[in-house]
Order: C-alpha cells, then structure tokens, then sequence
C-alpha cells in the first residue's frame, strides 16, 4: 500500500490519547455534514456502531504491514457495507469526518504530514473496499446478465 505506517500510528495514538471516545465525534461531523447517510445507521445503535467503528480502526492500524490481511478483511467489510446501502460518493465523506475530528482532537499537533498519511491511508482503504463491493455486486443473480436462451 505504500503507506506512512509510523506516522499513521504514532498520530492515531495521539489522538486515541486525547479522545478514546473518537468514534463519537466522528460520526457527530458525519451526520452533520452528511445527513443524508444517517438513514443508513438505523440497524445497530449509535453506541453500538462506534463501537464497531473503533474496533475496526484498532484493528487496521495493528494490521497496516499485513496486506493481504488488510485485503481480505477490507474487501469483505466492502461487500458487507452494500447491503447498507453505501455508495462510492460515501467513502471519501467518511475519510473526511475522520480527518476532521482527529485534527479536532490533535488540535495544534496535526500537521499536514499527518493530514496526507490518513488521506492516504483511507484512500486506499476505501480502494479495497470499494473492490469488495464491485466484487459482492457481480456475483450477486440480479447483478448479472440474463442467460442466453437454450438453442433449440
């Protein structure tokens, strides 16, 4: 992935430091921002989501050196998050939000080196997702085109 991995952890130790409840904020500038992904959360509670959230980034960054880890597990999280209705336009709001409150929370630490390691990060994590659902999509029956007819 070509990722800045001493940063990214170095910067999200930092802010998990500051903020353990991150994922809360997170999802605060999310809704806020874009309140049109709310509907899409009504399965699990809030607390519940970030929960999952947080597990999930504790989980990236402990992999980030473990590519085809981070491939299999990013790609299948992809193809799960269809069902939820996400869509390509949504990843790039996430990385947004996250960017956001871990700056927020960082406040005068966060550096524009810090700022293009997670863009970069979540980039490319958003990449292998998006893979996933492209792949979940055209393995789906009503995703693919009908049969050709019998010949006779």
């Amino acid at each position: 992935m070509g990722l800045n991995v001493g940063l990214l952890r170095e910067s999200f130790e930092l802010v998990i430091e500051r903020e353990p409840n991150l994922t809360h904020r997170f999802y605060g500038i999310l809704f806020s921002r874009y309140p049109q992904v709310k509907p899409l959360f009504g399965r699990n509670s809030r607390e519940h989501q970030e929960k999952m959230l947080a597990e999930a980034l504790v989980a990236v960054i402990d992999r980030l050196e473990d590519a085809s880890w981070l491939e299999e597990k990013l790609m299948a999280m992809g193809a799960k998050h269809v069902d939820y209705g996400v869509t390509d336009e949504m990843y790039p709001w996430v990385a947004d939000a996250l960017i956001t409150a871990m700056s927020e929370v960082a406040a005068a630490d966060w550096t524009p080196a810090h700022r293009e390691a997670w863009s970069d990060a979540l980039g490319a994590i958003a990449s292998l997702m998006q893979r996933g659902a492209r792949a979940y999509c055209a393995g789906r029956p009503e995703a693919q085109a009908p049969a050709a007819p019998a010949a006779g």
